[in-house]
């Protein structure tokens, strides 16, 4: 990133950034102790911070005024002294825990030790926020009024907050954007529009995400309130006002406020209402209620030995597993839903109400947990909307869940191709005119009342993200009622990132359905109404930016998160969110079937995982995202800057990984020279794809490693894991687990594999350096073609007036080779193999065919197997390909 660390607006950094900025002044202050720089130096990087720290409630006035004393002073040895505790505790979060962390004296310590956090050792923990007041400047009642809120804290509240005082908009917005610890916000009407500091990116900032604020409303804080709700939707926000509140609760912009109160009124009402929304998202139902569950004395006669882990505990040759998982473990598992529990296949108590948490949490109308991964999600939705014989438009590279849901279902997929990526092996996302062709052809065979929905994954494995809100516009323009299944498995965390979450099904289906309230959307049909004229032909269509007709448009979206993958859930945690006009029609199929694809005996502990994940993501999660991207960046920047590392290892960019005509703002990557994430959020916004930038695709074919090949070399010699590869590359992802001890310790090691290699090519002589770049050759450029879907043999298919049908029964076709008289082996390098090829007849697949690398299906039950596919699997060298028997070969139909 190549801003200046003193813009107080560096918003899109600044919050994981923050702690390298106070030690960069320590380090700069220790120099100027030992005689190596100037006070002028200090100085400098001193003034950079104290603009930021307002936005902060730690170290707060006393400490920064201490330190400005001692600077002023010259008073080295007490800066620096000071300058390491206030950097330490921020590194550590000492503050958060240790009330004499806010002290400048030790007798001043003294005096605050257990005052308001856990500075106590016997006291129960109390999560700390910090709450924003924004007010008025130099008014003495608001002053007086944030005092009176701190007198209000007790030891008895179960949460301790700060207030950060800013007073102005812009300070407001900056504050909540780089201070992850903000949970709540309280607005006093009065206060100004622009900050005292430039702001350079900001207004550039809210442009680009949409968020509109208008310095002339006499309603500011409302407008205000609004913009924070775009950006941070899980805040708490409070409205004091001194005029009649019930004037203000009327414009619809009251509604992003929780509470509006008479400012005159006692401080203690707005302290109450702020613990109360922190416990409002606090609260887990299902989590707290299994734990007070565990507490009682339970005696069980169901059929769970484990419950209770009495079998466990008394026993002389399994107790280790006890040890191992503690006993509260076992306290809390039961087979009932009674007594206080709840059943996640008919949920009426705690569940139920965890759930409806979730569902506000992430945007949605609905929310329902699964027990079974999203591969249980995926065919959970696929059967609720859609019946035996509708066609779905799908990724021919999705995941395999929605091929098998195709099967169960009796579901004809229309495959759909994503663009190529043939020099690292692997597949990008379709492109939105591929989509748009499909849906018209099948428009032009009478068969667009057939398409029930479209299937897409987002993000890919590699972090493809699409467009939604695009692609359900224009869509939607062709087929109003389409329904839409976005399997996000990998994107869940985007929804808590102001840049990503428009991204995301229930970002960009709010986004949507919001608009098509608007009269702008109906003006915007009929003017291009008027454009196209009556009967636009295809190649009009494709053309154009389709907006679709609001009064017809049935908004059903639907997308499935892999909770526990980016989240803090148990393995196998999943959620499907719903924002479906029509869910009353389909509720009851949806709960059917649950209880065809669900277990009747979910995990309690996997359930529990969910509801806490919800509550950290609401509380934590704008941080713990912010940090997981800012992780990814500075991973991406050490090993493409780095001398030595980047002579062997590079991480792919944008402009590698999606082609130019999909990124209509020009954006390359995060690392080229003058961008920043101004530049990022205008890509976010408008471009045909964009890369999840926490995925981090490194290529290791220039060194010489094939992608499975270097994953278990980190895996085995240095303890690195990871799970998916290519050809010539792995994917590296930063999540809300890592730290940035985890990227020193990756860095370590891929300088440590480079000098290796470096010194091997070095000392081995010309053979070896050979040697090596006909590997690397091989690896980078020998690669094979990446084979696109054939069609369905003639069997499978329902051609129309002469037209060759792409959708087809891939359930018949799987089904008929479950009987082995229909099934026959030909060998992939045998001459039967080339001899069919060429003359006849053709072979059609039995199996879903895939291997892994790259994962993606190279075929379907039903599907022709053309020369492009035998030639790529002749060149594959990975071992694990399944529905393939290398001993006997590819399992085909007989005609």
């Amino acid at each position: 990133m190549t801003e200046s660390v003193s813009s107080i607006d560096q918003i899109f950094t600044l919050s994981g950034l923050r702690t390298d900025h106070w030690r960069d002044l320590l380090a700069i202050a220790r120099k100027w102790h030992a005689g190596k720089a100037e006070a002028v130096q200090v100085r400098q990087a001193y003034d950079a911070l104290q603009a930021v720290e307002t936005l902060h409630a730690y170290p707060g006035p006393q400490l920064l005024n201490a330190l400005t004393a001692a600077l002023d002073a010259n008073n080295k040895e007490s800066f620096v002294d000071l300058a390491g505790r206030i950097s330490f505790s921020i590194l550590a979060r000492y503050y958060k825990e240790d009330a004499r962390e806010w002290a400048v004296t030790p007798e001043q310590g003294r005096e605050l030790a257990g005052s308001f956090t856990g500075s106590d050792p016997t006291a129960p923990h109390r999560p700390y926020f910090e709450v924003l007041v924004v007010a008025p400047p130099d008014s003495p009642r608001v002053a007086q009024n944030v005092q009176l809120i701190r007198s209000q804290r007790r030891k008895e509240d179960e949460f301790v907050y700060e207030p950060v005082v800013v007073t102005n908009f812009q300070d407001a917005c900056c504050a909540i954007a780089t201070n992850s610890n903000i949970c709540a916000v309280a607005i006093f009407e009065g206060f100004n529009y622009a900050s005292q500091f430039p702001m350079p990116q900001l207004n550039v900032m809210l442009q680009q995400l949409n968020i509109t604020a208008n310095d002339d409303d006499e309603h500011l804080a409302l407008e205000l309130a609004q913009t924070m709700a775009d950006h941070r939707p899980e805040l708490d926000i409070y409205l004091m006002s001194d005029r009649n509140p019930q004037e203000i609760a009327s414009d619809s912009r009251s509604a992003h406020v929780r509470r509006i109160l008479y400012a005159v009124e006692e401080p203690i009402e707005l302290h109450l209402s702020i613990l109360e929304g922190i416990r409002h998202r606090y609260e887990t139902p299902f989590f707290d209620n299994l734990k007070r569950y565990a507490q009682r004395p339970v005696s069980t006669f169901h059929a769970l030995p484990i419950a209770r882990g009495k079998s466990v505990f008394k026993s002389d040759w399994i107790k280790d597993m006890g040890e191992f998982y503690g006993r509260n473990l076992f306290l809390a598992e039961s087979s009932a839903t009674t007594g206080g529990l709840d059943s996640l296949l008919e949920p009426t108590g705690n569940i139920k109400r965890a759930q409806e948490k979730a569902a506000r949490a992430f945007g949605a109308d609905h929310c329902f947990f699964v027990t079974n991964g999203t591969s249980t999600s995926n065919k959970i939705v696929l059967m609720s909307v859609a019946q035996p014989g509708d066609i779905f438009i799908v990724d021919r590279n999705c995941h395999k869940s929605h091929h098998y849901g195709a099967v169960l279902g009796g579901l004809q997929p229309y495959y759909v191709e994503a663009y190529p990526m043939k020099e690292y092996s692997m597949y990008g996302a379709v492109p939105l005119r591929v989509i748009k062709q499909g849906l018209l052809k099948l428009k032009a065979e009478g068969k667009l009342d057939r398409v029930r929905l479209l299937d897409l994954t987002n993000c890919t494995f590699d972090g493809h993200v699409y467009n939604t809100l695009r692609v359900m516009q224009e869509c939607l323009a062709i087929k109003p009622d389409l329904v839409f299944l976005w399997d996000e498995a990998w994107f869940g965390f985007a929804h808590w990132s102001p840049f990503l979450r428009p991204r995301t099904a229930m970002g960009a289906a709010a986004t949507l359905e919001k608009y098509l309230r608007s009269p702008e959307a109906q003006q915007a049909y009929d003017a291009q109404q008027q454009l196209l004229g009556e009967n636009p032909d295809d190649e009009a269509l494709l053309n154009t930016h389709l907006v679709p007709d609001p009064s017809k448009v049935r908004l059903r979206v639907y997308q499935t998160n892999s909770t526990h993958k980016s989240m803090s859930a148990i393995r196998q945690g999943s959620m499907v969110l719903v924002k479906d006009v029509d869910f009353h029609r389909i509720e009851p199929q949806l709960h059917e079937a649950i209880f065809t694809h669900s277990t009747t005996s979910p995990n309690q502990q996997l359930i529990a995982s969910l509801d806490v994940a919800r509550r950290q993501m609401e509380l934590e999660g704008y941080g713990l995202v912010s940090n997981a991207i800012q992780i990814a960046l500075d991973i991406r920047n050490q090993i493409n800057t780095h001398p030595l590392i980047s002579r062997y290892f590079r991480v792919l960019g944008a402009d590698e990984m999606i082609p130019e005509q999909y990124r209509n703002s020009g954006f390359k990557d995060f690392l080229a020279p003058g961008t920043n994430w101004s530049n990022a959020a205008l890509a976010i916004r408008d471009d045909e794809f964009f890369l999840d930038p926490t995925r981090i695709t490194l290529v290791c074919g220039t060194a010489g490693f094939d992608g499975t090949q270097f994953k278990n070399l980190l895996a085995n010699q240095y303890d690195i894991q990871l799970n998916k590869t290519s050809r010539n590359s792995i994917l590296l992802q930063s999540n809300i687990n890592n730290t940035r001890s985890d990227v020193a310790q990756l860095i370590h090691v891929l300088l440590e594999i480079s000098s290796q290699i470096d010194e091997r090519l070095r000392n081995d002589g010309e053979g070896a350096r050979e040697a090596f770049e006909q590997r690397v050759t091989s690896l980078m450029t020998d690669v094979p073609d990446l084979p696109n879907f054939s069609a369905f043999d003639a069997k499978f298919r329902n051609d129309v007036n002469g037209q060759v049908a792409v959708e087809g029964d891939i359930r018949t076709a799987f089904y008929k080779s479950w009987d082995e008289s229909n099934t026959e082996y030909v060998g992939l390098n045998s001459p039967e193999c080339d001899q069919r090829l060429k003359d006849g007849p053709p072979m059609v697949s039995a199996k879903l065919v895939i291997p892994y690398p790259p994962g993606f299906p190279i075929l379907v039950p039903g599907q022709i197997i053309n020369h492009e596919v035998i030639s790529f699997m002749r060149k594959l060298d990975v071992k694990e390909v399944h529905g393939y028997d290398s001993s006997r070969g590819l399992q085909v139909l007989k005609s």
